[in-house]
């Protein structure tokens, strides 16, 4: 794929705008339009400038988690039958990002399947259990695939139910993978998390619509190279999760301020190891990792508190024309849960559009208030995609 579809594109000017700072309020008319707005809506906000607002500062940890495995290099696999990723994972508790698209162009375009398997590598039966669980059929719309993949993992509760594979045998993550065909230029998405006890070894492979996951694996000898320049990374990783705390408490009199991580400046893309070379691996756009956010605010002048997000990237690339986005909020004005980013449209396509996500509402006494966000990098958006805290008058 182009880079820019899943692989962030940092310029230099970005990150100058992202060194300047100043302070700034919105309109009456900008505040009435924000609480006019339903959770998740588009509100146009004309002449705000959201490229240079202040920064909040904050505390990353790294949280246990489990290993973390992707396959998006090479993004398009243009071979028609090839192995696309071989990663080796421990017993224990997997993350597991697939990210690839039918790129077949030679001797002509033609359908395919994209399916992932696990072996077993151990002496004893493996038992799995999937823990989240989400599939999205193959589909051209890769922001819809984006957005919708990371709902389903959100709202995924996983099941009780144990499989089980002999020593040396083989069998789909995803038994969704093995019955679909996959047209020229469609994106196979999945973002799973399970358990396994005995060592294993994830393939992700491309092959006809007519053969099974384990048929085709058996008979495959050609490993596509990584470091295609096509796709994010591929390889195992072993930071999945962070914890972001605010170092400072964000106080609405002191304007619009942001939170950007996943920009590859500040917060910096996490490596591991790749299979088949031992590569150092460098998962751009740290796509598939969870922030676990929790920031203090209060309200000094009895302003509440809109939280927005917006395309940052449209105007500096030409594949940044669209953001789409999920995360898990707090309850503010709205409940709590899980909110798609724009929620009725597919995209935000850039300023003066913002997306609103809760809005937060002051405490009677004053008092300092949390506010618990869940974030991952939207696949198929351009990063980062900043979140925006805009302090606005409660109108009755």
């Amino acid at each position: 794929m182009n880079i820019c579809k899943l692989t962030t594109c940092i310029t230099l000017s970005l990150i100058a705008v992202f060194q300047t700072a100043y302070t700034q309020n919105i309109t009456a008319i900008q505040n009435k339009q924000l609480l006019a707005t339903e959770q998740g809506g588009i509100a146009r906000l004309e002449n705000l400038q959201l490229q240079n607002p202040r920064q909040l500062t904050y505390q990353k940890t790294v949280l246990p988690g489990p290993q973390f495995v992707i396959s998006d290099d090479p993004e398009y696999i243009r071979i028609p039958e090839a192995i696309a990723l071989k990663e080796q994972v421990a017993p224990g508790s997997v993350r597991f990002y697939l990210y690839n698209v039918n790129g077949v162009i030679t001797p002509t375009k033609m359908d395919r399947k994209i399916t992932a398997l696990i072996t077993n590598k151990g002496k004893s039966n493996m038992h799995i259990r999937m823990l989240k669980y989400s599939s999205q059929p193959p589909t051209s719309n890769y922001f819809k695939a984006g957005k919708q993949g990371l709902t389903d993992y959100f709202n995924s509760q996983g099941n009780e139910t144990f499989r089980t594979l002999k020593p040396g045998a083989s069998a789909a993550i995803d038994d969704q993978l093995e019955k679909q065909v996959t047209k020229y230029d469609e994106l196979v998405h999945g973002f799973y998390e399970f358990v396994i006890d005995q060592p294993g070894e994830i393939n992700v492979i491309q092959t006809d619509p007519k053969s099974s996951g384990t048929a085709a694996l058996a008979r495959i000898k050609t490993i596509l190279p990584p470091k295609s320049q096509s796709g994010a990374g591929r390889g195992v990783y072993g930071i999945s999760n962070y914890a972001i705390e605010s170092k400072e408490v964000l106080d609405t009199r002191n304007g619009i301020t942001a939170l950007t991580v996943a920009d590859g400046i500040s917060d910096q893309w996490v490596t591991g190891k790749e299979g088949t070379t031992g590569q150092t691996s460098i998962l751009s756009g740290n796509y598939g990792i969870l922030y676990h956010i929790n920031l203090k605010w209060k309200s000094s002048d009895g302003k509440g508190l809109a939280l927005v997000t917006w395309n940052s990237r449209s105007s500096d690339n030409k594949w940044c024309n669209g953001m789409a986005a999920s995360m898990v909020v707090s309850k503010g004005k709205f409940a709590p849960g899980v909110i798609q980013l724009p929620k009725k449209e597919l995209t935000t396509k850039g300023a003066p559009e913002v997306v609103l996500i809760q809005v937060f509402q002051p405490s009677k006494d004053g008092e300092e208030q949390q506010i618990q966000l869940t974030y991952s990098p939207p696949g198929a958006s351009c990063l980062p995609t900043p979140l925006v805290f805009i302090p606005v008058d409660m109108l009755p």
